[in-house]
């Protein structure tokens, strides 16, 4: 099964989710982007809590459709988390899947921000994170609008989209 997603559901996806987040009453003073799927979350999100302070962070996990890194690791250049001191940091990336990518980045906002929450927009059952806000549950592969189709060049020593 296949869960499909295109860039008209996911603007909905993205105001249902920030409605949720400012329902709940989360101000973030932050969002941060896990790249690259998250960079959509993240803009979206942002412009739609009125959020103008956007970080991204580069994670390498997926090697391929289904085959990751035994661990995910954050690239360079990493953000300085003096930048987050004190900040309410929320996390946006499109699918928490096996959570491991969104333990690190939660790991590294740890002890340095006032507080940090995890926004997606799908979540599977198996993930080691359970997000604070997600706009669908589902175990199924999603195509995304960005990565469904092959990119137009093919770069070498470049991580395959997942």
């Amino acid at each position: 099964m296949r869960e499909n997603l295109t860039y008209e559901r996911f603007g909905g996806a993205i105001r249902e989710l920030a409605q949720t987040i400012a329902d709940d009453g989360y101000e973030p003073d932050i969002v941060l982007s896990i790249a690259r799927g998250g960079v959509f979350v993240a803009g979206g999100l942002a412009y739609a809590l009125d959020c103008k302070n956007i970080h991204l962070v580069n994670v390498e996990f997926y090697t391929g459709v289904g085959t990751t890194l035994e661990m995910p690791v954050m690239l360079a250049p990493v953000p300085n988390a003096i930048d987050f001191s004190k900040k309410k940091v929320l996390i946006a990336d499109d699918v928490a899947d096996t959570g491991k990518t969104l333990k690190l980045v939660h790991d590294f906002c740890l002890g340095t921000v006032a507080e940090v929450r995890s926004a997606v927009v799908y979540e599977k059952s198996h993930s080691l994170v359970k997000c604070e806000y997600v706009w669908k549950r589902t175990d199924d592969w999603i195509n995304f609008p960005w990565s469904v189709e092959p990119p137009v060049v093919r770069r070498e020593n470049q991580v395959l989209d997942a």
